[in-house]
């Protein structure tokens, strides 16, 4: 029996919304042959394996596919071991800060999925999608709802990793602020909130609110 944590990450400022993540903190307890099928049945956008707890290393899966780096699985893990100032993806080190209210993760923009950038004309074309623009199987679709405060409003259709549309997508929102090299807010899904900013040599930092809705044993299939 393995012990899972449900939680939320990018929440609004109101703890509503935010992308749904399992976590286990002992890795162990899920064997590497079967993380693809845990994350499968779980049918979580993101699932987390910590490996090494002391080390910080992790790895992530979607329901179809491993990660080098995804962002709301980053900073879901970093909000759960509290103290940590860095994890260790596939991809790299990614560094970790906190405020008061919000956890941050540091990452490059060009690791992840290698998501389509895609500008609409107004948010409400945003809202209007039924699916993926162009019918592209990886693709962010974002506009302007304020573009002098940075306010940005995102769906991210990240089909070909198994997932038919993200509430949340950090690696997606890394992407976009290295793209318009300004710090921005995005709404995202149904009512998440992904806050980016340039940062050193290249790398961008994102983070949010998270909230915890459930611990509890999970029994591998």
């Amino acid at each position: 029996m393995a012990r899972l944590h449900l939680l939320r990450v990018f929440c609004a400022d109101d703890g509503s919304g935010g992308n749904p993540l399992g976590v286990f903190l002992d890795g162990a307890e899920v064997p590497p042959e079967k993380r693809q099928a845990v994350a499968a049945d779980l049918g979580l956008s993101e699932v987390v394996f910590v490996d090494d707890a002391e080390l910080r290393e992790i790895r992530i899966f979607t329901p179809a596919a491993e990660l080098d780096f995804a962002g709301h699985p980053a900073v879901g893990t970093a909000w759960l071991l509290e103290g940590a100032g860095a994890l260790r993806p596939p991809a790299g080190e990614v560094g970790v800060t906190r405020d008061e209210q919000a956890v941050y993760v540091a990452a490059r923009p060009e690791w992840g999925p290698a998501f389509e950038l895609t500008r609409l004309g107004s948010p409400a074309d945003v809202e209007a999608l039924e699916g993926p623009p162009g019918g592209h199987d990886l693709i962010a679709a974002w506009a302007w709802i304020d573009e002098g405060a940075g306010t940005i409003r995102a769906r991210v259709f990240p089909v070909r990793i198994g997932i038919p549309e993200d509430e949340a997508t950090g690696s997606a929102a890394t992407k976009l602020c290295a793209l318009l090299a300004r710090a921005i807010d995005i709404r995202q899904g149904r009512g998440s909130r992904i806050l980016a900013r340039p940062a050193a040599d290249g790398f961008v930092e994102i983070g949010g609110r998270c909230a915890v809705d459930e611990v509890r044993d999970y029994a591998p299939p």
